[in-house]
Parts: structure tokens; C-alpha cells; sequence
């Protein structure tokens, strides 16, 4: 079953940055991209690296680490379309921002 839970508030993420939150043990990093919030998993598949702490370029990601590459739309590597991230939906309720994850996946959420 899959529940949406809050990340923050709009107010948190403005346009061009990125909150990350966990959930349990899941890490998602959210993005706003022009009032618009994407969510992907905030572990590059690489070694690891802090996606949410990468340099955004338009809809790209780069991992801080190593460079790989990363769209926060759908989580797909623009150079490699075999390579991705998991990719959540993110609806915004009231000033709420809000990520779609497994039940199982909350409590949470707590700042990173």
C-alpha cells in the first residue's frame, strides 16, 4: 500500500533547491523545478553518493561525488537509459509538500 507523507512545506523548497527527508531507512531527495516538485531517491546507484546535495542543472542532477548524471523527472540517466533511481510522485496539499512512498516506508519525516 502506498501513502503520501509530508516532506515540508512549499515555503522549504524554493524554486532550484532540494529537500531531503527520510523516511525509515529511505532517503528521497525533492526538487522544485519552477513551482513544479520532483522526487527521486537520494542514493546515487554508483557508490552511494548524496543526490540531493548535487549541483542542478535545469532537470539534471549530478551526483557530488562522481558526476553521474541523473533527471528528477523521471530518474532515468540521460546518457545511460538502462541506468535510474526510483522516481516517487509529490503532490502539494495546502503549503504541504507530500511524496508518495510504501506505507511501510514511514515514520518519518526527519530533515538530513
Amino acid at each position: 500500500m502506498k501513502l503520501f507523507h509530508s516532506v515540508g512545506t512549499v515555503a522549504e523548497v524554493p524554486t532550484g533547491a532540494c529537500k531531503v527527508a527520510q523516511f525509515g531507512q529511505r532517503f528521497v531527495a525533492v526538487f522544485n523545478l519552477d513551482g513544479q516538485f520532483h522526487a527521486i531517491d537520494h542514493e546515487c546507484p554508483h557508490q552511494g553518493g548524496p543526490l540531493g546535495g548535487g549541483e542542478l542543472h535545469g532537470r539534471i542532477v549530478l551526483c557530488p561525488w562522481h558526476g553521474w548524471a541523473f533527471d528528477v523527472t523521471t530518474g532515468h540517466c540521460p546518457t545511460s537509459p538502462d541506468l535510474c533511481v526510483e522516481q516517487f510522485p509529490v503532490r502539494v496539499v495546502g503549503d504541504q509538500v507530500q511524496v508518495e512512498l510504501d506505507a511501510e516506508s514511514a515514520p518519518g519525516p526527519w530533515d538530513w
